[in-house]
């Protein structure tokens, strides 16, 4: 992760996610995810509970990924490498039926 205004990098591995989505409207689908790291990654020490925002369209192609802190948007950026992985979860075949499968909101 890139901390903004700050030359550190700290780069996260994910073992896996959480994921919970919810289709906003006949357009867009918002996932949160939970992430598991690799044992001994750290995280950045101005990050308490991270999470991830994902907006996809309902063809599951992705609009938006945001690293969350304590479920608001932080002072991070994802690496290249950490939006490889996020991207390689959300394409997954698994997740990609699961959202276009979602139903219309109420």
């Amino acid at each position: 992760m890139i901390q903004y205004g700050n030359d550190d990098i700290t780069e996260l591995k994910f073992v896996g996610f959480t994921a919970r989505m919810e289709r906003r409207d006949s357009q867009w689908v918002d996932i949160e995810l939970i992430p598991q790291l690799w044992p001994g990654t750290p995280v950045p020490a101005g990050i308490l509970d991270l999470s991830i925002y994902v907006v996809t369209t309902l063809g599951g192609q992705i609009a938006q990924m945001v690293p969350y802190d304590e479920g608001t948007d932080c002072e991070f950026q994802f690496t290249v490498s950490e939006k490889e992985q996020i991207t390689a979860y959300i394409m997954s075949d698994d997740i990609q039926v699961r959202i276009r499968n979602l139903p219309s909101p109420t």
